[in-house]
């Protein structure tokens, strides 16, 4: 299986624009958080696949009918988190 790869390429690029130093929006500041999602679900992954066998490096259409999906939910829940923090933040400021 090489579902592993597509978040695994997301969080690779979620760490350099964290460290280029993209942080306008609720999004940018909350950068962070999505990049330890991310690389700690495709650590995961990969640590599950290679107990059972299955560490496969290339399977493009798994990568597309799993991995895509898989980083896309991360990426929703992450909106979402940023979303509820930044109206946590929004409404302690203005107490």
């Amino acid at each position: 299986m090489s579902c592993y790869i597509v978040p695994l390429v997301q969080a690779a690029v979620t760490s350099v624009c964290r460290k280029a130093g993209w942080k306008t929006g609720f999004l940018g500041r909350n950068l962070a958080s999505l990049e330890k999602m991310l690389w700690g679900g495709s650590v995961m992954l990969i640590v599950d696949h290679a107990i059972n066998g299955e560490l496969f490096d290339w399977t493009p259409m798994e990568m597309l009918k799993v991995g895509v999906p898989m980083s896309a939910a991360i990426t929703l829940v992450w909106i979402i988190y940023a979303l509820i923090k930044e109206k946590k933040t929004v409404l302690s400021t203005t107490k």
